[in-house]
Parts: C-alpha cells; structure tokens; sequence
C-alpha cells in the first residue's frame, strides 16, 4: 500500500525521505504520522497503511535524516533501544518541526487539486511532544498525541495553540512522572482547543501496533478515540 518518496526541506535546498501512503479512491485529508525514537520502523509504517484504510493520505517523514537516514530500530531489543537513546540525545526538535512543517505543505499540495487540504498529525514518544510542538508552531489542523514526552515544559507555547489537540496520557508511565501528567493537566485541562484522556494502569507504549509495550485494550480505546477526533476535524 505505502512506499517512499522524497520530501523538499522548507527551504528547498534539500530532500528528506518520508513513507506515503494513499488510500483507495482518493483521500479526504491527510496526517502525518510522527515517529518515535526508534525511526520510520514497521510500526510507524503499519500506522500509516491503517490510516490509509480509513480514507487518509498518510506520510510519516524520517525525522532522524540529518542524523542517520533510514533508521529502524526495535525497542524490544536492548542494544537498538540504547541507540535510539542516543539518537533522540543528539536530535534538534526545533529542527524535526521544521521538517514536518514541509512535510505538511507536500501534504496540502498534493491535496490541493482534489479541494481537500486539511492536514492533521498523530505523534507517539517523542512525536507526541513533537505532535504538541507542531500545533503551537504551524497551523496543522488538528493534533493527536500519544504519551509525549516533557510536554509540561512546553505549557508556556499552549497560548499559540489555535486547532484541535487530542492528548493520550497513561497514568504509570515511567517517562512522564505523576508530577509531569498533574501539571499537564492543570496547564491544559481548561485550555478550550486541547482534550486529554487519562489511561489508568498504563504505561509509555502501550498503543504501539507490534512487540512487548503494547495493551490491546488500551490502544484499541485510544486509536477509537483518535479516529473520531480525526473525523469530526479533517472530516
């Protein structure tokens, strides 16, 4: 169903790689998917063939480019876990939005001759925070975040957050202490464009699509509650 292409950096002056997929018959919006730590991976990629099922045009661009392009790595394995450590250490985020900005404008325009431009972004790990910073910082149309990470020391860009934004936070998890989720909530819980749902019992990972983190109940919630969101704000 997908396959890769190449994406221009928002200046032009350099290509980046990104996994497409398009579904059947034309879509009626795009998302862009945000990687986690661990690349544009099998995961990600089934993310996108699913979103594409459901009528999206998906694009998930390789964040990790100017690092290593083309990294996939594996979380359930030790040795690829501490490599995707080290990578999200050396990554610029402010960069990675920049990216995804463009790959938002690839997004619109191929969209465009259709009529249809609305852009959303769904982001796991560090594409939630990545997923929170985009909504800040672009005027992406609608949001989605799962277990992102640090998003309490981002609550002071919320005032530039203008479309709709769907936070996923599990309770136990071990990347975003009780004192993190509390002071999301108080920061956001009145925020009249941002939604959170709570995940009791549940830890970072828990809707990834293959391996150990992931709970079946909890993802199947989760990605329900997301394609409403989706529904009701790319149409």
């Amino acid at each position: 169903m997908g396959g890769m292409i190449e994406i221009p950096t928002l200046s032009g002056e350099q290509m980046f790689k990104a996994y497409r997929a398009e579904p059947e018959g034309g879509a009626k919006a795009a998302i862009i998917v945000i990687q986690e730590i661990f690349g544009v991976n099998a995961g990600i990629r089934r993310k996108c063939d699913k979103l594409a099922e459901q009528g999206y045009l998906a694009l998930a661009p390789d964040l990790f480019w100017r690092l290593e392009p083309g990294v996939e790595l594996d979380p359930d394995i030790p040795n690829e876990f501490q490599a995707a450590i080290e990578l999200m250490g050396k990554f610029d985020q402010d960069q990675g939005v920049r990216d995804i900005e463009a790959t938002i404008h690839a997004a619109r325009d191929e969209l465009k001759g259709e009529g249809r431009a609305k852009v959303g972004c769904v982001g796991y790990c560090l594409g939630g925070r990545l997923a929170f910073m985009t909504a800040a910082r672009t005027d992406i149309d609608a949001s989605v975040g799962y277990y992102g990470v640090g998003i309490d020391g981002l609550l002071g860009e919320k005032h530039a957050i203008a479309h709709p934004v769907l936070l996923h936070v599990p309770t136990e998890d071990h990347f975003v202490d009780k004192d993190a989720q509390k002071a999301m909530h108080e920061g956001l819980d009145d925020h009249p464009k941002v939604a959170l749902h709570d995940y009791e019992g549940l830890d970072h990972g828990f809707a990834t699509e293959f391996g150990d983190r992931r709970d079946e109940e909890g993802a199947t919630l989760a990605d329900r509650r997301t394609m409403e969101f989706f529904a009701q704000n790319l149409g």
